[in-house]
């Protein structure tokens, strides 16, 4: 699974604090805080028929990240819900669209570590892009040797750029042929994989991961929301690297996948032994949600 370059995306405009500019003028200052520390915020967005699924959600995730992270002059949520449909609307975009929605602690006036540098406000950069799910109909994964972080470190609630750990899973995982690798946290429970959260199913039971050392995706939010709505028994338990062995289903969430199978981990294809599929069930209320 690799993603290819879209010839539509040659031409896009991109957002940065309230200029569009061509693709490849689309730069930030050397003394921006996320290119010298990874200093930054951001969230991925889908467009389903000119709408901006969960934008709500998305925007206060971004804000108490920047807010945990203590950014100043955070622009207000009216102001980015602005600049998103200003980008769409200048590269005509409806459907079939992901953006990166980037916010930075700003341009510093000197380059060093300290937030007291940064002296202008925050970066805002609204990347829209033509790009359906990225993910095959199904994909395969490895456990990695790359713990992810937890509260004692960096805390995963904050959905922040210095994403290295991630990088470093995703590399073993490319080495071994697989799409994506899980990561387990300090204890050995599976936290989720490098880009995206995990589900598995067991004898009709939906089951994730506890929330302490991964991101508590939108996606996977609406998951356990329609569970509920549709009577599918959920849960959220420490679950171990065998259990996804024998699981019944696997399954990733992630807005730049949006729910995904998996067919093997490890080697090990996952064996649906009950016949039902929970993952269609919900598949389908999924679609339903992001056509409204």
């Amino acid at each position: 699974m690799l993603q290819q370059f879209d010839e539509k995306n040659k031409n896009i405009l991109v957002y940065i604090n309230g200029t569009l500019l061509p693709r490849e003028a689309a730069k930030v200052s050397v003394f921006d805080s996320v290119v010298q520390g990874g200093d930054a915020v951001w969230e991925g967005l889908r467009v389903y028929k000119g709408k901006v699924f969960s934008l709500d959600r998305h925007l206060e995730r971004l804000w108490q990240s920047a807010h945990a992270l203590n950014f100043k002059e955070i622009p207000s949520k009216e102001t980015v819900t602005a600049a998103i449909y200003q980008t769409l609307e200048a590269n005509k975009m409806e459907d079939g669209v992901h953006i990166r929605l980037t916010l930075t602690r700003g341009e510093k006036i000197t380059s060093g570590m300290d937030p007291r540098l940064n002296q202008f406000g925050c970066t805002l950069i609204v990347l829209a892009e033509w790009k359906p799910p990225v993910y095959p109909p199904e994909i395969t994964l490895i456990t990695s040797s790359v713990r992810r972080n937890n509260p004692m470190f960096l805390d995963s609630k904050i959905h922040h750029n210095n994403l290295l750990n991630n990088i470093l899973a995703k590399i073993e995982a490319n080495y071994a042929n697989a799409d994506a690798g899980i990561m387990l946290d300090k204890d050995g429970f599976v936290a989720e994989a490098n880009g995206v959260n995990l589900f598995c199913v067991r004898k009709g039971v939906v089951l994730t991961p506890h929330a302490h050392a991964c991101l508590p995706g939108i996606t996977r939010a609406h998951v356990i929301e329609i569970c509920e709505h549709l009577k599918i028994p959920c849960r959220e338990v420490n679950l171990s690297i065998t259990e996804f062995y024998t699981a019944d289903e696997v399954f990733t969430t992630g807005t730049m996948g949006e729910l995904t199978r998996v067919s093997q981990i490890d080697g090990r294809k996952i064996v649906n032994r009950q016949g039902m599929s929970r993952l269609e069930e919900i598949s389908a209320r999924f679609r339903e949600l992001t056509q409204q």
